[in-house]
């Protein structure tokens, strides 16, 4: 029979078969339980940057800043949309809340795998670990969701722009953001409560620096075939859809493109709107298909570390750089804030000298 041992934070566990066996330590009583109503592990490991301390300091930094960058990008967005009226339109409104959704969806993994690493403090409770999947899960859906909104938006724009007002209007932005967080929830409540019912014994030794269902998948005990079938329907269902509906959009969007006189100023801003959206949906697809659609335990731990930041740290740290250099209106308004912000910051400088004299 197979026996394996597993050793978790001074407890060492020894699986034989459908028994479980924990001893508390050298010399000491050894008990059994049936891995049917038995889950070994209270607490996860989570992956460090890097072994080596100086190697993973600076890991830890420049996540830091990467992190920080993300923030005040993300925030600069939300605030000249908010503040320029110019940019209350659909489009500008799906830009605020990705850019609000992209802060959640950072703060969620970076600043806790940084402290971890500073710290050597690698342990997650398996209520936090059950968490930090769901905002994961949840924000990832989501932001596809959003992401696949905005492609509807740029297409009715470009290709149907006297019905745009009507199609993109206040009251469809609205029904279709809360419905996407409301999708989000579902969704990833069934993941999150299907990864969570099985038992882990195998190991606590997550391959990344953040809980996710493939790195969990791998440490249970139990039968995984329900789960990773879900996981893979959920994958080509839902994310197949929402991608295709993406690229059919990008075409017809091209196709329509295509047609205009070379010198007419609207297909270049129709490009240089699209093109970076595209771009956005590439990095964060891809990286994040090839995470759940890959065979469990094809890759090493730091090919699961590269591929991870690629889908959760990335995107969020690009939407801000690639919307505000491609786009003129957003360079403009944040112009426009800016000096605002240098005209209430004088007069306030006057209004204190005049008042000291």
């Amino acid at each position: 029979m197979r026996l394996s041992i597993i050793e978790s934070v001074g407890l060492h566990y020894c699986c034989h078969g459908n028994t479980v066996m924990r001893a508390d330590g050298p010399g000491m009583n050894v008990h059994y339980k049936s891995i049917a109503n038995f889950s070994t592990v209270s607490i996860f490991l989570l992956q460090g940057f890097a072994e080596v301390w100086e190697l993973r300091v600076l890991l830890s930094i420049v996540f830091l800043l990467i992190y920080l960058a993300t923030l005040l990008g993300n925030f600069i967005i939300i605030t000249v949309t908010t503040i320029d009226q110019n940019l209350h339109t659909p489009m500008y409104f799906f830009l605020r809340n990705l850019s609000i959704l992209d802060m959640c969806y950072i703060s969620v993994t970076v600043p806790n795998a940084c402290i971890n690493s500073l710290t050597s403090n690698r342990t997650i409770s398996v209520a936090g670990c059950a968490m930090q999947v769901f905002f994961v899960f949840f924000c990832a859906s989501v932001e596809l969701m959003f992401l696949t909104i905005m492609a509807q938006d740029r297409y009715v724009a470009i290709c149907q722009p006297l019905h745009y007002t009507v199609i993109m209007n206040h009251q469809f932005c609205v029904h279709t953001t809360m419905a996407s967080l409301f999708s989000g929830v579902i969704f990833t409540a069934v993941q999150t409560g299907n990864t969570f019912w099985l038992s882990f014994c195998r190991s606590n030794v997550v391959s990344k620096f953040f809980c996710d269902i493939p790195s969990l998948l791998k440490l249970s005990c139990s039968d995984t075939f329900s789960s990773e079938l879900l996981l893979l329907l959920s994958a080509v269902g839902f994310v197949g859809g929402c991608f295709i509906f993406i690229v059919l959009s990008y075409a017809r969007i091209f196709l329509t493109v295509l047609k205009f006189p070379v010198k007419e100023e609207r297909g270049g801003k129709a490009f240089s709107t699209c093109v970076p959206h595209f771009l956005v949906v590439s990095v964060f697809l891809g990286s994040g298909l090839v995470v759940y659609l890959r065979p469990s335990g094809s890759t090493e731990v730091i090919q699961d570390v590269i591929l991870s930041v690629f889908y959760t740290i990335v995107p969020p740290f690009l939407n801000p750089i690639i919307y505000s250099l491609r786009n003129k209106q957003i360079k403009k308004a944040v112009r426009k804030v800016l000096l605002r912000i240098n005209i209430i910051a004088f007069h306030s400088n006057v209004n204190s000298k005049s008042l000291t004299v």
